[in-house]
């Protein structure tokens, strides 16, 4: 089986990884653990300063955070299949997050993406939007949406 799952370091994110506890995974399983960096965001302008930090700075703290969020998750996934010979790769995704889990799913040919919820309500979703479900919507193969425990 090769397992798709998306991390953003979040305790939703967190959950996903503990759900893996519930498969039983073998020696020829694959887990790709990804996280994606998306950097659409308004600069802030100090009007006496200039930039308060460039693109270029931002950019290399929010890859350096997402890698270290995959790292996290593959060093628990580790401990969780201990014995186990499984392949875990890591890799940090550029873009929009739901564009790239779903990409990343088709090349990687993964026969299940596993995404943590945040549990938006109606309005938060539509502030927000909502990247399990368009994950869920446009996916080519099964997705796991893990509800974190209240």
């Amino acid at each position: 089986m090769k397992i798709l799952l998306a991390v953003d370091g979040s305790k939703h994110s967190d959950s996903a990884v503990k759900i893996l506890n519930n498969f039983k995974l073998s020696d020829a399983d694959e887990i790709k653990i990804v996280s994606v960096v998306d950097m659409v965001m308004p600069m802030a302008i100090d009007i006496y300063a200039g930039y308060i930090l460039t693109s270029g700075e931002i950019e290399k703290t929010v890859r350096e955070n997402a890698e270290a969020i995959v790292e996290n998750a593959a060093q628990k996934i580790k401990q969780l299949f201990d014995g186990i010979n499984i392949l875990i790769s890591t890799e940090v995704l550029h873009g929009s997050p739901e564009s790239c889990i779903v990409q990343s799913a088709e090349a990687s040919k993964s026969d299940l993406i596993i995404v943590g919820s945040h549990g938006y309500n109606r309005w938060e979703r539509l502030l927000l939007g909502s990247v399990s479900n368009s994950v869920v919507l446009h996916a080519h193969c099964s997705v796991l949406v893990v509800r974190s425990p209240k």
